[in-house]
Parts: structure tokens; C-alpha cells; sequence
């Protein structure tokens, strides 16, 4: 488990991953732009199948220019607001060390310990229980908390929290996420605008034939719809695998690398019992809750988890790093008082220390000797 914190080959996989989704981001842009030709022109055109998807061609190499430019135009958009966004999302402001003294001392010694830099510090106004890291890069680095995390964890499980995240970012987790997100973004607005173009074309046939088409033939539109259709399709779904295809590991390594950090794993095991349902934020889109350190599923829905279940991390944080699970933990409501104000409230005036009688002096009987007249000097007589 200890070495599974800033794991070089994860760390390297991660980089490799990174680039071959940004590949695959303009190689999917480019299908979808084809499908839409290809929509576009059996939509205008009765005519066969092999000159549909011939034009369609034609149009995707006049189109690619365009394509490729929309979508860098989208990650660099992304790239310096993709920050912004989250935080309009769930309401989360940066903090300093004035404002939330505990939180922020947790997370600077543990950025101290390790020499790790350290990232911006957030807090959302949100009862959820739940934190989660974002960022492009080292400038944008932050870590989220929710108000209701700090209000009902320990320290010490704040500070095995903050070491998941931590890891998270060392390990470059949380880059992936956010070009998936992206790349899901593009993918679903081309898709979603197909669809509209194909619904509102009403499934209409153009006719007219333009000089230098050759023989177009005849009755390949409706193949070439089902073709289209299928394409935008795949392109969606290969998005939406994408998100779930980052592999379930990252959330064990990020486990792995707070207990590595804190050196308690009996605190991230107790930090995930707490959080085990009571993680979902308010208004938060499923790429936010993708990013926190439990997406709560269930029923159908589970099979596209982002993350694994908390008693898997559990048992595998017990497994190889020692810990003891302690079971389901059920916490007050807000309404009620925490252990330590209910004890607070009904402990006892206390009273400040006062000696009922003068100081023992060492070596003689026990009692202290009454002051002695006073005796005088050369400038009149001493006050004692």
C-alpha cells in the first residue's frame, strides 16, 4: 500500500493516457462531423449509398479545417475555465489560513511533510459530506471541501481526506478527469445537435441533381440514416466508456497514498464510514461528483460507477495496510449536539485552583513560619 503513492508507472500511464485522449477527442470530432454530412446530405438528396457517403467525404475534408479549430478553441476553454466553472457549480470559495486556521494547517503540513506544493484551498457551502480535487495544472491545483465534511470529521480523518486528494493530484488523476470531462462535453453537444438537425429535418428526401455529380442512383437514404444514426451513437458511447474506462485503481492508489502520508489508516477507513452515503452535493453535475471521493450509486446505475464501492476501499485498506473497520457509523443529526458540546454543556462549573493553606517549606516542619517583625535597615524599616 505504501508504495502505491506517487506510483511512478501510474504517474506514467497517466501522461500516456492523457495524450491518447486528446487523439481520440479530434478522431471522434471528426467521426461526428462525418455522421452529420453524411445526415446532412441524405437529408437534401434521394440518391444510392455509395454516392451519399462520397459526398459525405468531401464535406468531412471541407469541414475538417473547421472541426479541429472548434475543438482546440474548446480545450483552451476548458483548459482556463474549467476551474471557474466548477466553483459556480458548487458554490466553493478559496480560503486562507485566517479564515479556516484548522483545515488549512492540516493540509500545509501534510504539503510540508512530503515537499509537495501546496494547492489552493476551498471550501463549499454544501451539508454533503465530501471533498474533491481539480485542475489542469500546478498553477490551477486546488482542493475542495464541503462545510459539512468539516463539521463532522476529526482531524485526523481531514487529513486522511486531504491526503486522498493529495494523491490524487500527484498521481495526475486529476487531469485525466477533467480532459474526459471535455471530451464528453464536445461529444454530447455534437450528438445532441445532430439529433436536433435530424428530428426537425423530418426525415425529408431533397431532390435536385448538381452538375458534375455523376449518377447518384437512387433509395440510399434510409441505410445511410441508419449508418449516421449508428455513428453519432458509437461516438456518444465512446465517450461515455471513456469516463468510466479510467480504471476503478486510481481511488485504491489515492487510499493507499493518504494512508502512506498519514501513516493512520484507521482514519481514512473511519473518514469513508462517515462519508458512505451522505456525499451527494447539491446541484452538482456528474463530472463534479466524478472528481469527489464518493460518487454514491445504486441499483442499475452502480454499473457505471465511477468509483468502487466503500466496502471494497475498506477491505482493502484492512487487507494491506492493517486497518480495522469499524463498521457503519451513524452520526447526529444537525440538530443535535456533538459528544464534545453535550458534554461541554453539562459538565460542571470549574473553578480556578487555590491553596487552602500557605506553601510547604522544604526542610523544616512542615509549616510555613509566620513573617517576622520587621526589622530595620539602614534607610528605615523593610516591607515584606
Amino acid at each position: 500500500m505504501a508504495a502505491a503513492y506517487g506510483l511512478y508507472t501510474h504517474i506514467q500511464s497517466n501522461k500516456r493516457r492523457s495524450v491518447a485522449l486528446l487523439l481520440g477527442l479530434f478522431f471522434l470530432v471528426y467521426l461526428m462531423v462525418f455522421a452529420g454530412a453524411l445526415l446532412a446530405e441524405t437529408l437534401t438528396q434521394d440518391a444510392s449509398l455509395d454516392w451519399l457517403i462520397r459526398k459525405a467525404l468531401q464535406d468531412l475534408i471541407w469541414a475538417a479545417p473547421i472541426a479541429t479549430v472548434g475543438t482546440v478553441a474548446w480545450i483552451v476553454i476548458a483548459y482556463f475555465f474549467n476551474q471557474s466553472l466548477i466553483d459556480a457549480v458548487t458554490g466553493s470559495q478559496e480560503v486562507t489560513r485566517k479564515e479556516e486556521p484548522r483545515l488549512y494547517n492540516i493540509l500545509e503540513n501534510l504539503c510540508i511533510s512530503r515537499g509537495i506544493t501546496m494547492p489552493k484551498l476551498k471550501v463549499a457551502d454544501d451539508s454533503a459530506l465530501n471533498a474533491f480535487a481539480s485542475g489542469l495544472n500546478e498553477r490551477q491545483y486546488s482542493i475542495t471541501v464541503t462545510q459539512g465534511l468539516l463539521d463532522r470529521l476529526d482531524d485526523r480523518e481531514i487529513e486522511a481526506v486531504l491526503g486522498h486528494e493529495l494523491t490524487h493530484i500527484r498521481n495526475l488523476d486529476v487531469r485525466m478527469l477533467v480532459i474526459a470531462t471535455v471530451i464528453a462535453g464536445v461529444i454530447g453537444f455534437f450528438a445532441e445537435l445532430l439529433f436536433r438537425m435530424m428530428f426537425q429535418g423530418g426525415w425529408r428526401f431533397g431532390g435536385g441533381r448538381s452538375s458534375g455529380d455523376g449518377d447518384r442512383g437512387k433509395g440510399g437514404g434510409m441505410i445511410a440514416i441508419v449508418i449516421a444514426v449508428a455513428l453519432v451513437a458509437a461516438a456518444w458511447l465512446l465517450s461515455v466508456v471513456i469516463r468510466f474506462a479510467l480504471s476503478r485503481k486510481r481511488e485504491f492508489l489515492a487510499d493507499a497514498g493518504s494512508v502512506e502520508l498519514t501513516k493512520d489508516p484507521d482514519a481514512m477507513i473511519s473518514a469513508l464510514r462517515k462519508i458512505e452515503g451522505r456525499g451527494e452535493l447539491v446541484g452538482a453535475t456528474s463530472a463534479v461528483m466524478e472528481m469527489c471521493v464518493d460518487n454514491p450509486r445504486e441499483g442499475f446505475a452502480d454499473l457505471f460507477a465511477t468509483h468502487p464501492s466503500i466496502d471494497s476501499r475498506i477491505k482493502a485498506l484492512v487487507d494491506f495496510a492493517g486497518g480495522h473497520d469499524p463498521g457503519p457509523i451513524e452520526l447526529p443529526s444537525e440538530s443535535e449536539p456533538q459528544d464534545n458540546e453535550s458534554a461541554d454543556a453539562t459538565a460542571p462549573e470549574q473553578k480556578p485552583f487555590l491553596p487552602s493553606e500557605p506553601p510547604v517549606v522544604l526542610g523544616g516542619d512542615g509549616v510555613a513560619p509566620k513573617p517576622a517583625d520587621p526589622v530595620p535597615g539602614p534607610w528605615g524599616p523593610r516591607r515584606n
